[in-house]
């Protein structure tokens, strides 16, 4: 089964290759330009030196047990086959699968006690991705978005950045990643592909031959090298008001900005520093995420799925998933740090649930919405803490319990988004961004 593809409810590629309740694609350079230009004229809202944030989606939900609260004191078929460690702030063990990031303890907060009651997939994506439950049961693996996500919502504030995209997702848009109401404009613009292999390049901002080569000697030669490049959506209209010519301008910007292209080619990167982040896939979409705030895209999402184990959680986790996980956060976190970058870069580890106590017959654990863990750094956020506790068995959170709804209005408020604001839909309809919740203060310490 391909890690990337489906989980227990079936999700497939193909899947993020449809409209759904989202109602949006991940788009393509030239339709982001050209909305999201729009959209800032219209709020007139400047951008400034704010947070940003890297959100790694953990797709299928992780175990806590497996990875930051382990119960070592527990029977054996809850605690599992594999063993606490200790990590650099005493008094704190993480699970034996996180080595690197229980090394980087200090610089890190892990929440324990973020709980809800929906177990299934499309639904716990939708509450974790949002902050918002879905108003109906949803248990698929296709596009869901009832509310707009983080990343959409952080992009209608802060609108072009320097001619960058606010909001962009590695490889695919999580199921729940969408805008909704707030318009296509607000959808990320993905980069798909594998950083890790030789040829790869991210689409539409790669130059075209004809430009590369010098070989587009008038405007003319490069519109049409252009063309060809920026793909424009079927189906998204143009702004009338907006001279078409103008997108193009910004698209040959960015393309031809050294700068830019810089942060979209990946192979400019030492080989001491791709290498330790992990030469693998998501290590290098760990990479390429730090490039990309360095250049001013204030949202990335880098999706990670595979974490549905119904069976043989422990050898998969500890020889083929964990692995670059532990190694790529860790490198991220460090080299944040080292450039003086994670002062104003949140980075965020998270999934839709946690995984059962109990042990199932296959060796697998299942879904879990009463007890999960949640990685956080940066932007201010105190390290070497745990925030909150679940009980002695991890069955439920247990101490300095707190819902999705809370750790929305975290990210919120530490991007400098107000997370009780009323917004309206296309009807005119008043919808609040956040119902209810309060920022974690552990986090603000």
């Amino acid at each position: 089964m391909n890690e990337l593809t489906r989980n227990c409810a079936g999700m497939r590629r193909r899947d993020f290759l449809q409209l759904g309740i989202g109602a949006t694609f991940g788009l393509g350079l030239s339709d982001i330009l050209r909305l999201r230009a729009a959209a800032a004229r219209a709020s007139g809202k400047p951008a400034g030196k704010q947070v940003n944030c890297i959100l790694i989606w953990m797709d299928g939900g992780p175990s806590h047990y497996e990875t930051f609260d382990p119960k070592p004191d527990a029977p054996r078929e809850i605690r599992g086959e594999l063993n606490p460690i200790k990590t650099s702030v005493p008094g704190i063990q993480f699970c034996e699968t996180v080595p690197k990031l229980a090394a980087v303890a200090h610089k890190m907060s892990v929440i324990r006690s973020i709980c809800h009651r929906d177990p299934n997939h499309g639904g716990g994506n939708h509450y974790m991705m949002t902050g918002t439950p879905t108003p109906v049961p949803v248990n698929c693996g296709a596009f869901v978005t009832f509310h707009p996500s983080f990343g959409s919502m952080v992009s209608r504030d802060r609108g072009i950045r320097n001619g960058v995209p606010s909001y962009m997702s590695l490889p695919r848009m999580s199921r729940s990643g969408g805008p909704n109401f707030l318009g296509a404009q607000h959808a990320p613009f993905v980069i798909d592909g594998n950083p890790d292999n030789k040829n790869f390049r991210v689409r539409d901002v790669v130059l075209p031959e004809t430009i590369s080569e010098g070989r587009a000697t008038s405007r003319q030669q490069l519109r049409r090298s252009l063309d060809r490049m920026l793909r424009l959506t079927d189906g998204i209209a143009a702004d009338p008001a907006v001279s078409f010519d103008e997108y193009y301008s910004q698209g040959v910007d960015l393309v031809t900005s050294p700068e830019a292209q810089a942060a979209f080619d990946i192979h400019r990167e030492p080989e001491a520093v791709r290498e330790k982040f992990g030469r693998n896939d998501l290590g290098q979409r760990l990479l390429m995420a730090r490039r990309l705030v360095e250049v001013g895209v204030s949202f990335v999402t880098c999706y990670y799925g595979g974490w549905d184990h119904h069976t043989n959680i422990f050898k998969t986790l500890k020889e083929n998933h964990l692995p670059k996980f532990d190694q790529g956060i860790a490198a991220l976190i460090e080299d944040l740090d080292e450039r003086g970058l994670l002062e104003n870069t949140m980075v965020i580890a998270l999934g839709e649930f946690g995984r059962t106590p109990k042990i199932n017959k296959d060796v697998g654990r299942d879904h879990w919405p009463h007890a999960m863990s949640v990685l956080m750094a940066g932007a201010g956020i105190p390290g070497g803490q745990v925030i909150g506790a679940t009980d002695s068995k991890g069955y439920y959170a247990s101490e300095n319990v707190h819902s999705p709804e809370d750790f929305a209005c975290s990210l919120y408020t530490k991007m400098g988004i107000d997370p009780h604001q009323v917004l309206h839909k296309n009807t005119g309809r008043p919808v609040q961004l956040v119902n209810g919740g309060s920022p974690i203060p552990e986090l603000f310490a």
